[in-house]
């Protein structure tokens, strides 16, 4: 990240590296400093480990899931993460497609990219539950490729529970937040 700063002005960040370009006397005869800082906030995460996840579901890739760039592309990721919620849902028995008087949809989403998956790689999503809310729930979720130990991509969305007729926000139904509860993230509070 570059930006610019004024040497000896308070309430600088701590720098870990920099490098300074004087463009002084070519821009105006003004002088700017620029610094190029990797702090310590926006470092990147490693990526999350099986063991750091309390539910799997295996998918396989499709041949269309590739790009022009022969991996799978990053919107297919997305298609992971609900595929793995929904198969959670139906599975535990609240969630009938067709007739649940309420549903979740999802109002925020993200996933950030470590490694490539092609086709023909088999896929495992590992699924947790961060926080169970009044009406909202945000699950975290890891792509995991073959046999990997290492997530690949990983993000979150958070589904917001709504009466399916009216589309107005409800509580989460008790028998969700049943089948929800045991994915809790330790040190997370429903």
């Amino acid at each position: 990240e570059y930006r610019p700063v004024t040497p000896g002005v308070a309430g600088s960040s701590p720098v870990r590296s920099a490098k300074w370009f004087d463009a002084s006397t070519a821009l105006l005869g003004v002088p700017f400093f620029f610094v190029a800082e990797v702090s310590a906030m926006n470092a990147r995460p490693a990526p999350a480990r099986r063991a750091d996840y309390m539910h799997f579901t295996s998918i396989s890739t499709r041949w269309s899931d590739n790009d022009a760039y022969r991996h799978v592309n990053n919107v297919v990721y997305y298609g992971f993460f609900d595929t793995a919620v929904n198969r959670h849902l139906i599975d535990a028995g609240v969630l009938d497609l067709e007739a649940s008087p309420t549903v979740g949809l999802v109002v925020e989403t993200q996933c950030r990219y470590f490694a490539p998956i092609s086709f023909p790689d088999r896929v495992t999503v590992g699924l947790r539950v961060a926080r169970i809310g009044g009406s909202s729930l945000r699950y975290e979720l890891a792509v995991f490729r073959n046999d990997e130990d290492e997530a690949a991509a990983e993000g979150h969305f958070v589904h917001v529970y709504v009466d399916r007729a009216s589309q107005r926000p409800v509580p989460v139904p008790p028998e969700v937040r049943e089948a929800v509860t045991p994915l809790l993230r330790e040190g997370s509070a429903p």
